[in-house]
């Protein structure tokens, strides 16, 4: 008879994927299926301020950052529920051009 308190079956230990959620759908993703965008402050020549919404898909740029479907439908909706400011924790006129650039661009390199 084997003593079995001496014999411990571990499992391996994996490493658990983060998960974020989108700010446009509100669904629950892995982070690697996710792109992480970033608020930057941009002068305009006038002197006044915009805050610009950039992609981050390399996921290094500094700041608080928010995750998003690359999808403009999840986009979309992010923009009509104002939820972009709300995640960057940000006001005033945001520009997502930028953005909106990259998520159309994004398929002709694939």
């Amino acid at each position: 008879m084997t003593d079995r308190t001496t014999e411990q079956h571990a499992a391996p230990r994996r490493r658990a994927a983060p998960v974020r959620t989108c700010i446009g759908c509100r669904k629950r993703e892995l982070a690697v299926d996710l792109l992480r965008i970033v608020a930057r402050d941009r002068e305009n020549g006038d002197g006044s301020h915009v805050i610009e919404i950039v992609p981050d898909p390399r996921r290094r740029l500094p700041g608080r950052g928010a995750w998003l479907h690359p999808l403009s439908a999840c986009l979309s909706t992010a923009e009509r529920r104002r939820a972009i400011g709300r995640a960057l924790r940000v006001s005033g006129h945001l520009d997502i051009s930028a953005l909106e650039h990259y998520l159309e661009n994004r398929h002709e390199h694939s």
